[in-house]
């Protein structure tokens, strides 16, 4: 059973997304927020598996409330919902901790299949529109970071997983590029995400892109 928060102003939404949830296998909505503040007292009250949150909402706003979600309870996943798919909001979300995002616009089987995924931990949904999102923002000058110590502490295979990772890939499908077993690609990622201090695949990208390991594709 994958336990929601919905995190949204707009009651009617809200109430769309627990219709849809409530007739399906599998999934509960515990708790339901109208703004940030409320999203982070219900994270902390039912520890959902995944937080559904909207990004722009009164007060505290969603940005605001992922970050202090990640950072209080690491293992609640965020998924963030935009009107927009490139959004610096957004990014902003990613880098704080948000495991991807879906645009609200999305068909309903899409977002049942992201709050699967969200909560099995894999993360970066959506993976052609979230690299255009990171593309286009973690290269500015306000967003670039020097290369961190911990990037440079990667042995050559690690780096190589984390630029395919950064790619889109799955695990399988670094496996099968690299001609290594999926059970090695798997324990490759996790070390990758244990020595940057990442929470999960979008962080990775994140840092990936900042760090200048991995490069917009231009054209």
């Amino acid at each position: 059973m994958i336990r929601v928060v919905l995190a949204d102003d707009q009651a009617l939404v809200r109430a769309g997304f627990r219709l849809l949830l409530d007739t399906e296998d599998g999934f509960e909505v515990v708790g339901e927020a109208g703004d940030g503040a409320e999203a982070v007292r219900r994270a902390h009250e039912h520890r959902p598996d995944v937080v559904v949150m909207d990004i722009r909402m009164p007060g505290t706003d969603g940005l605001a409330a992922t970050r202090q979600i990640c950072a209080e309870l690491p293992e609640v996943k965020v998924l963030v919902l935009t009107t927009f798919n490139v959004d610096e909001y957004v990014f902003e979300a990613l880098r704080s901790g948000a495991s991807g995002f879906l645009l609200k616009d999305t068909d309903p089987v899409e977002l049942l299949r992201a709050l699967t995924v969200v909560a099995e931990g894999e993360a970066l949904l959506a993976p052609s529109v979230t690299r255009k999102l990171i593309e286009e923002f973690a290269n500015r000058p306000e967003h670039r970071r020097p290369d961190p110590r911990a990037l440079r502490e990667l042995t050559a295979r690690e780096r190589e997983v984390l630029a395919l990772v950064a790619a889109g890939m799955s695990n399988d499908e670094i496996a099968e590029h690299l001609v290594i077993s999926p059970a090695t690609s798997r324990t490759h990622v996790s070390r990758v995400m244990t020595k940057l201090g990442a929470r999960d695949r979008a962080q990775l990208v994140v840092l990936a892109y900042e760090s200048g390991l991995v490069s917009p594709r231009r054209g």
